[in-house]
């Protein structure tokens, strides 16, 4: 998955690079996180490409704004991307690869000063996801009453829940996995103290 094909999604309505990147920020981060230098550069190359076109528009409050719309060379692309398989194999999760070779510091507190910081920023992401949730069932209203687009949209944002809590849990796992190797080095250590050193108060 590339931010281009994120980004022909999103335009379903013409919108500027900034309402796009306000829109990261809303809920696409549910599934993409951009800044908004990725975004500007990449929708002048999606013009380039015959994808995008563009016209400047007025703003409420200073100069004028570039807005983009689907052509339908553009929208012929997101609906090949949409019809093709998941796209499961470009999903990066750096944190998992910290995680993987954080063992050769070979200090088990940094692990769990690691994970604690995980987990904070989960429990983080998943109340924004939750709040997004509330502000979706006041806006659209019931699951069954959803029009279709809205449908998609929710059922995106309950798989970014499920995500966050699977991931919370897991957390949780490690940090009592964590505090079990503690323990047992602990013992372990203690077994094999000299005797004279075990017996001092």
């Amino acid at each position: 998955m590339s931010l281009e094909y994120i980004l022909l999604g999103m335009l379903d309505e013409p919108a500027s690079g900034y309402d796009l990147g306000r829109e990261f920020e809303r809920s696409a981060r549910l599934y993409w996180f951009a800044e908004l230098s990725q975004v500007y550069p990449t929708l002048r190359r999606m013009e380039a490409r015959g994808w995008l076109t563009s016209s400047e528009a007025p703003s409420e409050r200073g100069p004028k704004r570039r807005v983009y719309r689907r052509t339908p060379e553009g929208e012929a692309e997101l609906h090949a991307w949409l019809r093709g398989p998941p796209q499961l194999h470009t999903v990066r999760l750096a944190y998992i690869a910290q995680l993987c070779f954080l063992g050769q510091l070979e200090d088990p507190s940094e692990t769990v000063r690691f994970v604690d910081a995980l987990k904070a920023e989960l429990e983080a992401r998943l109340a924004r996801f939750e709040a997004i949730e509330d502000l979706h069932r006041l806006e659209c209203g019931d699951v069954d009453d959803l029009t279709d687009a809205h449908f998609h949209e929710f059922a995106a944002l309950r798989a970014g829940i499920h995500v966050a809590r699977a991931r919370l849990a897991w957390c949780d796992e490690t940090l009592a996995r964590l505090e079990e190797r503690r323990h047992r080095r602990g013992v372990a250590e203690a077994d094999h103290e000299p005797l004279e050193t075990a017996g001092r108060t």
